[in-house]
């Protein structure tokens, strides 16, 4: 029963509805008809990620622009109330996890099995999708993943952001042989951090500005931290430091935070022939030393 002892039936669907600059308000929130092919999810954990504090904070995040009232959040899980006509592999009070981008299905890049990248991506919290921060949402059955019972649903909402850890360390080819940076130890960084360990990284170095999110690394696992500024004047002293704290060449580096410093410092720490791999969005445009990085004019001291 809900509220009022009106079951989940009559609720009527709320959501966080962003209404304009650092302005969220709790609003009905109507949900479309259940298709044959869709799932009701009720809503048990959804995180705040950063795309959602940009939107929060700016109305926008690179080239999406809020114009109008949306409905927050993607990272996301829930118990399934009500099945399709022709859903067969879910039930009600199934635990679930959602894939919060819908793709075509039809173009060349989903029929390659790109799907990430599709042109006609409906994604969850992108302006104009809402997204689902929401006692329910209606999804497509075959983007909800069914979790084991020793996964809770608050670690089923962190598959999303766990996947692009993943994503990253499989486009950089991480294994046991290969020494990793992450630059920012904010969650992405540390779901980066903890997929290059389970990829097989022998060694993990992070960085941040911020000493609690440092810490938070190392009782994650990182094998070292290294506290920088913002300045952009201290990367080749904070570089030294990197290397000495690494204690071997820099393989591949994790730019978890998308800044011009984070940027030219991965660049400038990286070895001749190593991968940096650029994972968060931080700036809109960056200014990064290119030229210096393609002929290696770099001096480190190990």
């Amino acid at each position: 029963m809900g509220k009022g002892g009106k079951s989940h039936e009559e609720e009527e669907n709320m959501a966080a509805w962003l209404v304009g600059l650092n302005t969220l308000k709790i609003q009905p929130f109507k949900l479309p008809p259940l298709g044959p092919h869709d799932v009701k999810v009720r809503m048990k954990a959804v995180g705040i990620c950063g795309s959602d504090v940009h939107f929060l904070k700016t109305l926008r995040l690179a080239d999406f622009v809020v114009k109008e009232p949306m409905v927050i959040g993607h990272e996301c899980a829930g118990i399934i109330e009500e099945v399709g006509s022709e859903v067969k592999n879910l039930v009600p009070g199934d635990r679930v996890a959602l894939e919060p981008g819908i793709s075509c299905w039809r173009c060349d890049l989903c029929k390659e099995g790109r799907y990430n990248l599709c042109p006609e991506m409906k994604f969850f919290a992108t302006p104009p999708v809402h997204g689902s921060l929401a006692h329910q949402v209606v999804h497509p059955a075959y983007l909800c993943f069914k979790l084991p019972d020793n996964v809770s649903l608050e670690e089923g909402a962190m598959c999303e952001p766990l996947s692009v850890g993943v994503h990253a360390c499989r486009r950089a080819n991480i294994g046991p042989e290969t020494n990793v940076l992450v630059m920012g130890a904010g969650p992405i960084g540390l779901v980066t951090m903890l997929a290059a360990r389970a990829f097989g990284a022998p060694r993990i170095v992070i960085v941040d500005v911020n000493d609690n999110r440092l810490s938070v690394a190392k009782d994650l696992g990182a094998d070292e931290v290294v506290k920088v500024s913002t300045n952009m004047q201290d990367i080749p002293e904070e570089v030294e430091r990197i290397c000495k704290a690494m204690g071997a060449g820099v393989d591949v580096s994790f730019d978890c935070a998308g800044l011009n410093k984070t940027m030219s410092t991965a660049l400038t720490a990286t070895s001749a022939g190593g991968k940096v791999c650029l994972v968060g969005m931080g700036h809109t445009e960056m200014t990064v030393p290119l030229t210096p990085a393609a002929t290696r004019f770099f001096v480190r001291h190990f």
